[in-house]
């Protein structure tokens, strides 16, 4: 059973101070773009805040820009959504159970058209 998941949240802008509102424990996150839906990215760990928060450029690391890997789309493109867990384990076996479920459903569409 996959525990609920939060609402979907736009990212904070990169030169401001706000946080991400995530949890800092295990969970599961979901990116997508806004306008179109299309999922960016899709995971578990054990702390979401954390993972989330390396996905935003910093005002201070402008420096280092170009050393990293680019986001598909600019931040203010996407939201996120998180599911907290209790523990690490429950939070992989949630994904493992949701990309399995979304697996399925995309190999029934494929076959129904």
């Amino acid at each position: 059973m996959v525990p609920p998941w939060g609402v979907w949240r736009s990212f904070p802008d990169p030169q401001s101070d706000r946080p991400i509102e995530a949890p800092v424990g295990p969970g599961i996150y979901e990116v997508r773009h806004a306008e179109t839906g299309a999922l960016v990215a899709f995971g578990h760990t054990g702390n979401v805040a954390r993972v989330l928060s390396d996905m935003t450029p910093k005002p201070s690391a402008r420096l280092f820009r170009a050393f990293r890997r680019p986001l598909p789309h600019r931040v203010e493109e996407l939201e996120y959504r998180t599911c907290a867990t209790a523990s690490a384990h429950e939070a992989k076996s949630a994904a493992e159970h949701l990309r399995d479920r979304r697996d399925a459903y995309w190999r029934r569409r494929t076959l129904a058209g």
